[in-house]
């Protein structure tokens, strides 16, 4: 592969939603894109001491093999229940699902990272307070359910490399307009920084179910605010038989 075409492949990657996680337990009928969750545990990782951060996927804990970078995207099936791709107007067909079986696969997620050690840690300490971190950013700051962190050491460096500054986040997408009384309820919840159309329209009914894409701010937890948003939808769309949340974007 040539340069161009690695810095091709990571902007592909950076911009591209990635999987959709399940957030919290499956009652609590939330998700997040695995870009959105990637912002948090890249930024938690790079806070560590003698860490530079390499790739990071998260997935099933089924799964093994961090060096994988075949694995499906969002809406390419490797989601929840009901997903089923895109749609003949070029969107998703369907949306991750409220319903109870929709949650978590058996024993959770994996996290698997790649990184950098520099000089002047040992190695165990260096991992370990490495997957510390990006379990705290995970379970603490995004209410993922982890089983697993894989760590691999990609290069040894004797010095840390200059420090570019803080990465900046991809450029967001403008918040759609909608009147819809599911999209105005979720908007009205302390967290949401504004509802979003990354992967379909920013609310989503089918079949009495409803589906509500939208970005959190930064300093929130996801997973509360998603139970929040879950209960004002709920409210506002009494008619749903079941509420899904999807976040595409932490701002």
């Amino acid at each position: 592969m040539t340069t161009a075409e690695g810095w091709a492949a990571a902007v592909r990657d950076r911009l591209a939603p990635g999987r959709l996680l399940p957030l919290g337990a499956p009652e609590d009928g939330a998700w997040i894109t695995e870009r959105a969750a990637r912002t948090a545990l890249d930024g938690a990782a790079a806070a560590v001491r003698g860490v530079v951060p390499g790739g990071l996927r998260v997935g099933p804990a089924t799964e093994t093999g961090p060096d994988e970078d075949d694995r499906p995207e969002a809406g390419s099936g490797d989601g929840p229940e009901g997903w089923s791709g895109e749609g003949s107007d070029g969107g998703p067909d369907r949306g991750p699902e409220g319903g109870a079986g929709d949650g978590p696969a058996p024993g959770g997620l994996r996290i698997s990272a790649g990184f950098g050690a520099v000089a002047g840690r040992p190695l165990p300490e260096l991992a370990a307070e490495l997957r510390a971190a990006l379990l705290a950013a995970a379970e603490d700051g995004l209410g993922l359910v982890v089983a697993a962190v894989d760590l691999r050491v990609t290069e040894l460096l004797d010095t840390a490399p200059e420090n570019p500054g803080p990465a900046t986040p991809p450029p967001g997408r403008p918040s759609p307009a909608t009147d819809d009384p599911a999209a105005l309820a979720a908007l009205r919840v302390e967290g949401v920084a504004g509802v979003t159309d990354a992967l379909g329209p920013p609310v989503l009914r089918e079949s009495g179910r409803v589906r509500v894409e939208l970005a959190v701010t930064a300093d929130h937890r996801p997973l509360d605010v998603a139970r929040a948003v879950r209960s004002a939808v709920t409210a506002a769309a009494p008619e749903a038989t079941a509420v899904t949340v999807l976040v595409s974007e932490l701002r």
